[in-house]
């Protein structure tokens, strides 16, 4: 969730939605995320919108506390219930992410997904996903989880080396995240994510090797993987600056990738979007599925974002303005944005093209259809998908993604 917030036109205070945005809801599945703000420490590339104990401390972050925040989240899902009126839909999918969401107590996110489940109800095959600190849980507090409703699980590994963590600032030990991936499965879950980042000022080939092989014997049945990207502001860029670690070029981020795929593959893990590999299909990540395919979802939580039929809004950034927004009865959302029919086109070849199975060529102008069939003989899109009418990319192309996106937009 990152820590700065668009410009747009004000919110309603009662967060009502124009009619258009609900037209054929029914066609569309319909998700939430739940921010959980707090973390113990910030780590030094963070740019999310977070915050430590230290940070809140004096500035009305008392009324957002952990011990009360699993209500304040209910209560913004109340508010979803009556914004979206009789919408017959129940949630596809559930994701709580922060942030550090196992900092709260089991019961409090076994809590945040009860009030979903009561006033929208959940789909029989609901995915329901939490991330988590390797070193915020343990077998009782992962057991909960899974007894409360919980499905899936995403763990912050990052790296197996400890110099690339340190550089990260990140607290757990080499192998817990590891353990975590036994423990949940011991749980009952049947999903599990390990998150790693590659590009880390410090690190070798030969540490990224060993992360992903770490990862891979695990067990999980995803794996994301990350290329680190300096945000301005954080305690990294600082770092950067002062010429204490080196930036990683962009070569290196490309032969980084090239490892993970080729690992990965190896391993039976099968890419579905750029940054994310499966061994099946059950295993995706359908949350963000959902997201990449311009689904609807409610974010509850501060700085949180929203998407529905159109119609995108994000809270406000700090925990005390969210709380008191609520607490007097108003929408806690900052601004909003109706986006017009093109602007919605440019989004989907955005998100789209970044799936395995890419998008429509229909969705291109004639200027982006001629970069395409360029894109093809460059070797960026796939040949055999271009002649059914689909641009997806090929390896090299999704080393390139963002350029190849840059030339179909127009």
């Amino acid at each position: 969730m990152p820590s700065v917030l668009p410009d747009g036109e004000p919110m309603p205070e009662d967060g009502a939605l124009p009619a258009s945005a609900l037209q054929g809801a029914e066609d569309r599945p319909l998700a939430f995320y739940l921010h959980v703000p707090y973390c113990a420490t910030r780590c030094g590339y963070c740019d999310f919108n977070t915050y430590t104990a230290t940070e809140l401390r004096g500035s009305g972050g008392v009324l957002a506390s952990r011990d009360n925040y699993a209500e304040m989240v209910a209560e913004e899902i109340r508010l979803a219930r009556k914004v979206l009126g009789d919408d017959p839909r129940q949630v596809r999918t559930v994701f709580v992410g922060g942030g550090t969401p196992t900092l709260l107590a089991a019961g409090d996110l076994v809590r945040m997904l009860d009030a979903v489940r009561n006033e929208f109800g959940l789909a029989d095959d609901a995915e329901i996903t939490t991330e988590a600190n390797p070193e915020s849980v343990d077998p009782e507090y992962l057991a909960q989880l899974r007894a409360g409703g919980f499905n899936r699980i995403s763990f912050g590994m990052q790296s197996a080396r400890q110099h690339v963590l340190k550089v990260l600032d990140r607290t757990h030990t080499p192998g817990r995240p590891e353990a975590c991936v036994a423990e949940a499965r011991e749980a009952g879950f049947a999903h599990v994510n390990l998150d790693l980042i590659y590009g880390t000022p410090g690190e070798s080939d030969d540490d990224w090797r060993a992360s992903l092989a770490a990862a891979v014997s695990a067990g999980p049945d995803h794996i994301s993987a990350y290329a680190l990207i300096v945000e301005e502001g954080t305690q990294l860029a600082r770092r950067i600056r002062r010429g204490e670690v080196s930036m990683t070029d962009d070569d290196v981020h490309a032969d980084r990738y090239l490892i993970a795929d080729s690992v990965l593959r190896e391993a039976g893990f099968d890419w579905y979007e750029v940054s994310n590999w499966a061994t099946t299909a059950a295993g995706r990540c359908l949350h963000n599925e959902l997201y990449w395919r311009g689904a609807d979802w409610w974010g509850a939580g501060p700085g949180a974002h929203s998407h529905v039929g159109g119609v995108r809004w994000w809270n406000v950034k700090h925990p005390g303005a969210y709380a008191a927004a609520l607490a007097e009865g108003r929408s806690p959302g900052a601004g909003r944005e109706l986006l017009p029919p093109e602007d919605r086109r440019v989004e989907r070849v955005l998100l789209e093209l970044r799936l395995r199975e890419g998008c429509e060529l229909s969705l291109l102008h004639p200027a982006g259809l001629a970069a395409a069939g360029r894109a093809v003989s460059d070797g960026l899109l796939e040949r055999g998908a271009y002649a059914e009418g689909r641009a997806v990319l090929t390896l090299r192309g999704r080393l390139l993604a963002d350029a190849v996106v840059r030339d179909l937009v127009d």
